[in-house]
């Protein structure tokens, strides 16, 4: 094709095209625009350079509603866990005296040794060194009342600070818990420690917040998420999408503790020992595995030991099939083989959910790059006809459904691993109720995975090379095969919030991230709009 064909193409069909695009497009891909824009981020980006203002941001709300200094907000928040609402429920509910008494604090400071004419007049003596006849301007009184030299007071935040334990450091009186003012320490100490006492106040909004996490990337991007609520996947500017509850990669729809089970499941290996279990002997005497290929009964192990392959028992060096020297396997161990066929069974049961785990999961891979090769014919095509990538945008936002179905499809074995095994749930289900259950799951995923497959097969076309018909062929087709697979995924999710995890598991913690189909929400920069 030529690019000539193209353009008489596009003129030809002008009217046509703009008529069909607007009926296909609105009715589909729209209501997709229409869900993008309804649906407010929850979460943000907390750069290094950003994560001073942000942990401001509350701070100064705290030090406002409560008349404040700012070192006493933040030792509020950090043993509140940044929590505002939980702070000022506590101080709503117990007073000032409470709020404060609890997190280390005192309601009323003691004046400080320079305001106080009694302390400039009177010889002091520390009760920690016991160095007496101190002048006041060596010491210094803590708010809880405490008064000790200014070299004791160094030594002890550098400590302190240096075992990192520097974001709430108490008193050095005996059993006093008050927290020690952090521009005392910062006046006191080093100006090294007293930068790094301070670099880990402003990190405590993020290693102290349970709403805002550091990206689990590799190697670090440096940036935090701040998120509204506590689930959910979140992806990060860096483009590492994660769970914000237990920060592995997105993984839904597991649970957080299925897909903790299963990826130490398929890393350790316990299915190795497995096979072992069910294929090999161990030596009565240096307990090596031992496996038989072919032969008689009688094995001899390279440490020189006989037993019978049988029962595992140790024998002589005779051994036939009428007589065993010094022993006899005659009696049928019935626990044995019990054991024997469990462990073969749930081999066999684990390598079929983690190969087609491990298929699909290779296919995501695949599309992947699949991607970078519909959005680089997207630009050619574009090009070619003089159009806008806007009009090519089934083929880009087919193949980022076509990526996000394969992984949650992956995903789903995992999760039918535990849900209709006996890991997890064995007695929340009767066995009618979990074959039941599983039917409906299994026949759920075939039915995904075969418009998955069609959608990925469509969109391996050379469709840059296409005509003007099928195009607008292969168009019709990847919004239908994608608003289907949609479609599958959402009933997929709702069955297992709603028919698996919801009513069976009401006593277990098993949430799962919800279906969007726009994909994982993308968290915006901090200081842009929130919900």
């Amino acid at each position: 094709m030529d690019e000539d064909y193209y353009l008489s193409c596009d003129e030809d069909e002008e009217q046509e095209e703009e008529e069909e695009e607007e009926e296909v497009e609105d009715d589909d891909y729209d209501h997709a625009d229409e869900e993008k824009s309804s649906t407010k981020p929850t979460s943000q980006i907390i750069t290094n350079e950003s994560l001073v203002a942000a942990q401001n941001e509350v701070l100064v709300r705290v030090m406002e509603l409560l008349t404040l200094k700012k070192s006493q907000a933040r030792t509020l928040l950090i043993h509140y866990q940044w929590n505002v609402d939980k702070l000022l429920d506590v101080y709503g509910e117990k007073g000032k005296d409470s709020l404060f008494k609890t997190a280390g604090l005192t309601v009323f400071a003691h004046p400080s040794l320079s305001e106080s004419r009694y302390y400039l007049r009177k010889k002091m003596t520390c009760e920690i060194c016991m160095e007496d006849d101190l002048q006041s301007y060596t010491m210094t009184r803590m708010d809880c009342g405490h008064c000790f030299c200014n070299n004791c007071w160094k030594e002890h935040f550098t400590v302190k600070i240096n075992e990192g334990m520097s974001k709430r450091i108490t008193c050095m009186a005996h059993k006093c818990n008050a927290i020690c003012d952090e521009d005392v320490v910062k006046k006191l100490v080093y100006p090294e420690l007293a930068e790094k006492f301070d670099r880990f106040l402003v990190e405590s909004y993020v290693d102290d917040n349970k709403r805002v996490k550091w990206c689990p990337s590799a190697p670090h991007c440096g940036n935090a998420i701040r998120k509204e609520d506590d689930g959910g996947e979140v992806e990060c500017s860096c483009g590492h999408q994660f769970c914000f509850r237990c920060l592995s990669e997105s993984h839904s729809p597991c649970s957080c503790l299925m897909w903790k089970l299963w990826s130490k499941k398929c890393e350790d290996e316990s299915e190795t020992l497995n096979w072992i279990t069910v294929h090999t002997r161990m030596c009565p005497k240096c307990s090596k595995p031992v496996h038989r290929s072919y032969g008689c009964n009688l094995m001899t192990c390279i440490c020189g030991q006989h037993f019978c392959w049988l029962c595992g028992g140790a024998t002589g060096v005779s051994h036939t099939w009428t007589t065993i020297s010094g022993h006899s396997c005659g009696k049928f161990k019935e626990d044995k083989v019990k054991l024997m066929e469990i462990a073969k069974r749930d081999l066999e049961r684990y390598t079929h959910y983690y190969h087609q785990y491990r298929s699909h999961t290779d296919s995501s891979k695949q599309e992947d790059k699949l991607r970078e090769s519909v959005r680089g014919k997207v630009v050619s095509l574009s090009k070619k006809t003089h159009n806008s990538e806007h009009n090519m945008k089934w083929a880009s936002e087919g193949v980022d459904l076509l990526f996000r179905s394969r992984r949650i499809l992956s995903y789903t074995y995992a999760f039918a691993f535990y849900m209709f095994g006996e890991e997890l749930f064995k007695d929340e289900m009767s066995d009618e109720e979990r074959e039941m259950k599983k039917n409906l799951f299994e026949n759920l995923q075939q039915q995904l995975i075969g418009y998955i497959e069609r959608l990925s097969k469509n969109l391996n076309q050379p469709f840059d090379y296409y005509n003007c018909d099928e195009l607008n062929e292969m168009r019709g087709e990847t919004i239908n095969f994608g608003s289907v697979v949609d479609k599958l995924c959402k009933e997929m999710y709702e069955c297992i919030e709603n028919d698996f995890l919801g009513p069976t598991l009401s006593g277990f913690d098993h949430k799962i991230a919800p279906y969007r189909s726009e994909g994982i929400e993308k968290a915006i920069r901090f200081g842009a709009d929130m919900v």
